[in-house]
């Protein structure tokens, strides 16, 4: 499974006991779904799988199988079996190789050949909108601990957000969150952990030492003060003070460490009222099980999550992760989805579902970010997606390239559009109704490359508005 994201970092389920300690290297894993819990069991006798956990009781299971058997051969056995109503192999998938690292933002200068590890020769800090903390009515809605480049950055005009707010439950699908970071702790709900099984913060710290974490959490400077850009992998540079940056000599960071933190940040820029459900389905490096990912949808859809944040992609359609999706459009969940950063116009999934909102990237001036997929096939609707600032791990910022921001961006402007929709209408209203609001957008891209265009919240309010009107009558 490909984690979708650019970045310049600045600064026991139902069954579980089933689970089973068979070794993963001599396995393959499954999505079995069968009638019920017993035939499911039945199967397993007869084709020697073992049963791990459910993924959604009473008719998916996650199962095992001995890697000498082949996958198509189990598929082609169990065919025409009462017992068996579908089952294939997990999709088990890896961040692509690097890309190019980012633009630069204004003010920063990035060593080209910076190593992949945070030992590079410090670089200036950046130039950014903003001068300190927050003060008046904006500290009341992210708090007095924010940076005001956050929380004052062109993103919200770009697309043409007036005011913020929300309402509901965002879920997020990702690396986990950092359930200390002191912007978002306020918003956040219990969630979880499937990649350890384990309910609760779902915290994506315990992915790196806890000396590493140490590290990012002390702070001897202001953010603005003494502040060192100091790239940590082609694609990230941290904003750390002087001491942090020293401390960080030779520490190597997953790749993807704080990817959850910074799409739930951009959420919360936009939605700052909402909650924040976050699901750790991937681990630190980008890798992540389908089942675990299929696991998260069933999850959030049956917790009360009203948007699901799905900033990643599997390249070919899957019938397990369909089911899971149409199970949450179903139930009246919106499913956002970034279309990928390939510079392609291929398919993705989920982003590509007829009922998921696919998420493109443009830049400050509304055009496609070189680094985007693209197509009518795959976007729904563009929205900024360079140079974002949010927030990371350690109660620190970072800037930020990708879909996958984009994307979260958008999942909190559904929020939002949520909250405008009023009595009966909002619970009327599904996926294929908030894509037709956000279709009233902003002229960009060429021959719907990008979808409707660039998000535009003062049109798609007046979409929502409109119907609120005609359900009073």
């Amino acid at each position: 499974m490909k984690r979708f994201a650019r970045f310049a970092a600045i600064a026991a389920l139902a069954l579980g006991a089933f689970v089973t300690n068979a070794s993963a290297q001599n396995t393959f894993n499954y999505i079995l779904r069968s009638p019920s819990a017993a035939q499911a069991q039945a199967a397993c006798q007869t084709y020697g799988l073992t049963m791990v956990r459910a993924i959604h009781a009473p008719d998916i299971y996650l199962v095992q199988a001995s890697s000498a058997i082949d996958p198509r051969t189990m598929v082609q056995w169990s065919q025409n079996d009462p017992n068996v109503t579908k089952i294939q192999q997990a999709g088990k998938m890896a961040v692509p190789e690097n890309p190019a690292p980012p633009a630069p933002l204004p003010g920063v200068s990035i060593a080209p050949t910076a190593p992949a590890a945070p030992n590079a020769a410090a670089v200036a800090a950046p130039s950014l909108p903003g001068s300190g903390t927050l003060t008046g009515p904006l500290a009341k809605i992210y708090g007095t601990s924010a940076w005001s480049a956050y929380a004052q950055q062109p993103a919200l005009p770009a697309m043409n957000i007036s005011s913020v707010g929300g309402s509901g439950i965002i879920a997020v699908i990702d690396t986990g969150v950092d359930p200390n970071n002191a912007v978002l702790a306020p918003v956040l709900v219990p969630g979880y952990d499937f990649t350890q099984n384990v309910a609760g913060s779902a915290s994506e710290l315990g992915d790196v030492s806890q000396s590493t974490a140490h590290i990012l959490f002390q702070s001897t400077a202001h953010i603005l003060f003494g502040t060192q850009a100091v790239p940590v992998n082609p694609t990230s540079s941290a904003l750390l003070d002087s001491a942090t940056a020293s401390a960080m000599q030779g520490v190597p960071l997953p790749n993807d460490f704080g990817h959850g933190t910074m799409v739930a940040g951009l959420i919360h820029l936009v939605a700052p009222n909402a909650q924040i459900m976050p699901l750790k389905a991937f681990a630190a490096d980008g890798s992540a099980d389908e089942s675990d990912v299929i696991s998260a949808i069933y999850y959030a859809t049956d917790n009360g999550a009203s948007v699901i944040n799905m900033s990643f992609g599997f390249p070919q359609i899957s019938d397990a992760l369909m089911k899971a999706i149409n199970y949450a459009a179903r139930n009246g969940v919106v499913c956002v989805a970034a279309v990928g950063n390939n510079s392609q116009n291929a398919l993705v999934y989920p982003a590509a579902f007829g009922n998921v909102i696919g998420v493109a990237s443009v830049n400050s001036q509304n055009q496609l970010s070189s680094f985007s997929n693209f197509g009518p096939d795959i976007v729904t609707v563009a929205a900024p997606g360079e140079a974002l600032i949010t927030t990371y791990p350690g109660n620190r910022y970072a800037a930020v390239w990708g879909t996958s921001f984009s994307a979260a961006l958008v999942s909190g402007a559904v929020d939002l559009l949520m909250q405008s929709a009023k009595g009966n209408v909002s619970s009327q209203l599904l996926e294929a109704d908030y894509a037709r609001a956000l279709s009233h957008a902003q002229t960009c891209g060429a021959s719907g490359s990008l979808g409707a265009g660039c998000v535009d919240m003062g049109q798609a309010s007046k979409f929502i508005q409109q119907m609120n009107m005609q359900n009073s009558h």
